[in-house]
C-alpha cells in the first residue's frame, strides 16, 4: 500500500489532497501545525482507519520522526494567504528552507517520490507572460509580501539543488473552492465573503488572475506524484480574467454585494498567467471545471461557514 505524507495536510489544498488520496486506497499521514490549517477541514477524515493527523511544525525536530515505508510526499506546508504572509514572514521563510529540507531528507531516506509546491509568486514582479518565462521577476524582500515571494524562490532552489531524491515541482496559481476560509485574505475568499455579507468588493484596476478550481488542481498534483517529471509545472486556469470581471460574477451569483475598483499601484503584480504546456505534455492534464461552476460550489460552501450558528 502506498503511504503518502502530506505536509500542510489540514490546509486548503492539503485537506482536499488527503481526501482524494484516501479515496484511491492509500495510507495518508498529514502533518500540520494548524497555524492556517484547520481541524474543520479534516474532521471528516480523522476517523478513517488509513488517515493519521500529526500536529507538528515541519521545521521542528521530530516532525517527521518514526515515519517509515513512505512512498510519496506532497510538501505543501507554508502559511497561506496574504494575511498570514504579513503576520508570519519568518515562519514562511523557515517553512520554505528548513521545512523543505526536512521533507527532502525524509524522501531521500525512504526512497520516496516528493512533489514540492511553489506558486505563481515565483514570477514576482515581472508582469511577463509565458513567452518571457526565463525572466522570473524581481524580489522585493522588504515589501509586505516579500517573504512569500522570496519563500517561493527558496523552496524551488532547495528542491532543485537537493541530491538523492526523486523531486517534482508544481506552481499552483489562483486556486479556489471549498475550504477557502473567509478571513485569509485570498482574493476569492475575500470576494465571496464580502458578497455574501452584502459588503463592498474592492479590487485593483487592471489586475488579472488565472483561476483554477481546487479539484482540477488536486488532479494535477496527483498526476505529478504518479509521474517522474521534475517540472516545474504551472497549474492554473485556461483563461485570464480581470478581478473586476471576476467580482461582478461573484456579486451576480451571490445576489448581493457591491463593487469598488481602486486605481492600480505601481507595486502590484497585475498579470499572472500560467503556461500549461508542461502540464499537458508531461501530465496529460488540463483544467475542466468552468469558472461559473466552481464559483457556485465555493459560494455554497462559504454560506455554511458564514451562516449564524
Amino acid at each position: 500500500m502506498n503511504h503518502i505524507v502530506v505536509t500542510g495536510g489540514a490546509g486548503f489544498l492539503g485537506s482536499h489532497l488527503c481526501r482524494v488520496l484516501l479515496e484511491r486506497g492509500y495510507r495518508v499521514t498529514a502533518i500540520d501545525n494548524l497555524s492556517t490549517g484547520r481541524m474543520a477541514t479534516v474532521e471528516n477524515l480523522t476517523a478513517h482507519p488509513r488517515f493519521t493527523l500529526r500536529t507538528a511544525d515541519v521545521t521542528a525536530p521530530g516532525a517527521f520522526a518514526d515515519l517509515a515505508a513512505v512512498t510519496h510526499i506532497a510538501h505543501l506546508a507554508c502559511p497561506g494567504g496574504p494575511k498570514a504572509t504579513a503576520r508570519w514572514p519568518v515562519d514562511i521563510l523557515r517553512a520554505a528552507s528548513t521545512g523543505t529540507l526536512a521533507a527532502l531528507d525524509l524522501a531521500k531516506s525512504c526512497g520516496a517520490r516528493i512533489v514540492v509546491a511553489s506558486g505563481s509568486e515565483i514570477y514576482s514582479e515581472s508582469n511577463l507572460g509565458p513567452p518571457h518565462r526565463p525572466h522570473l521577476g524581481n524580489i522585493g524582500p522588504a515589501s509586505i509580501f516579500g517573504a512569500h515571494t522570496a519563500g517561493s524562490h527558496v523552496t524551488e532552489a532547495v528542491a532543485r539543488h537537493y541530491r538523492g531524491a526523486n523531486v517534482g515541482i508544481v506552481r499552483p496559481f489562483e486556486v479556489y473552492g471549498p475550504h477557502l476560509w473567509p478571513g485569509d485574505g485570498r482574493v476569492t475568499a475575500s470576494c465571496c465573503a464580502a458578497a455574501l455579507r452584502d459588503q463592498t468588493l474592492q479590487v485593483i484596476d487592471g489586475d488579472t488572475r488565472s483561476f483554477v478550481y481546487v479539484a482540477d488542481t488536486i488532479e494535477a498534483m496527483v498526476a505529478m506524484l504518479d509521474s517522474e517529471a521534475s517540472g516545474p509545472v504551472d497549474i492554473g486556469g485556461p483563461n485570464v480574467v480581470t478581478l473586476a470581471e471576476f467580482a461582478r460574477t461573484v456579486i451576480d451569483f451571490a445576489g448581493s454585494g457591491w463593487l469598488e475598483v481602486a486605481p492600480a499601484r505601481t507595486t502590484e503584480v497585475t498579470a499572472r498567467s500560467p503556461d500549461l504546456t508542461h502540464a499537458r505534455a508531461l501530465l496529460g492534464w488540463q483544467p475542466t471545471t468552468p469558472l461559473p461552476d466552481g464559483l457556485h460550489h465555493t459560494l455554497d460552501w462559504m454560506r455554511t461557514i458564514l451562516r449564524p450558528q
